[in-house]
């Protein structure tokens, strides 16, 4: 039985831990041929991925990698990598300010404009930025975090406005707390429980479930949700 995006090849950056990995795993299992970046020379990529190490931090690295990668005609983008750094206000550090710009908002459109073109020509792509409840709404020392991924949404939202007629469809999703590796050793056990106690469903996300979401909107059956900033948070935003 052929798979739905049996054809199709699939980049995700960020694709070797967490979130990421779990999208990468996702579109493999539906039949793409999934490309997977991290920042380590003979990183892991999932089991049947390829592998590309990239620093995004690097705008001159992240510009000569989109410029390579458009070569390859992908079908789907999914801007996964992304950084943050906590800091009241008046203690953000101009550099790490940059340096947050640079990964989580200046790379994503580096490859959504190296890579528009040839979706374009195919009339068929899909793009999914990965974005956080924190570009929907903010809380303290979130500062350089919250700008990013509030940018990352309305950079999409242009993007959706002008590609959607060249059957080129964009969106971000928005991830609430989210179980990883990651969480659990910056919050701690102790935080794990008062972060799920926060959550309306009582629990942190898994990023199986974060990845099944990204896998649907960029397979065959969304043929219509475009320009959207998707929130998957348990409630949290609304209460």
């Amino acid at each position: 039985m052929k798979k739905p995006l049996s054809g199709r090849k699939a980049l995700v950056t960020g694709g070797t831990r967490g979130i990421g990995l779990a999208i990468a795993e996702r579109l493999r299992d539906m039949g793409a041929a999934v490309t997977v970046t991290g920042t380590r020379g003979g990183g892991q990529a999932p089991r049947g991925c390829a592998y590309e190490a990239v620093d995004f931090s690097h705008a001159e690295a992240a510009e000569v990698f989109a410029a390579a990668m458009a070569g390859r005609r992908f079908d789907i983008l999914v801007n996964n990598a992304g950084i943050n750094k906590i800091a009241p206000f008046t203690e953000i550090d101009g550099a790490d300010w940059d340096l947050i710009q640079r990964v989580n908002v200046r790379a994503p459109f580096v490859l959504c404009r190296a890579l528009l073109p040839g979706m374009i020509k195919k009339r068929w792509g899909r793009i999914v930025n990965v974005g956080s409840i924190f570009g929907v709404i903010s809380r303290d020392r979130r500062g350089p975090y919250s700008a990013s991924k509030f940018a990352l949404d309305g950079m999409t939202a242009s993007l959706a406005a002008e590609a959607a007629a060249h059957g080129v469809l964009a969106n971000c999703v928005a991830p609430g707390f989210v179980d990883t590796d990651l969480t659990r050793r910056i919050v701690g056990a102790k935080g794990m429980k008062e972060l799920a106690r926060r959550v309306p469903a009582g629990r942190l996300a898994k990023p199986g479930e974060i990845g099944a979401f990204v896998a649907w909107l960029c397979g065959p059956e969304n043929t219509y949700i475009s320009g959207q900033n998707l929130v998957i948070d348990g409630g949290f935003t609304r209460v």
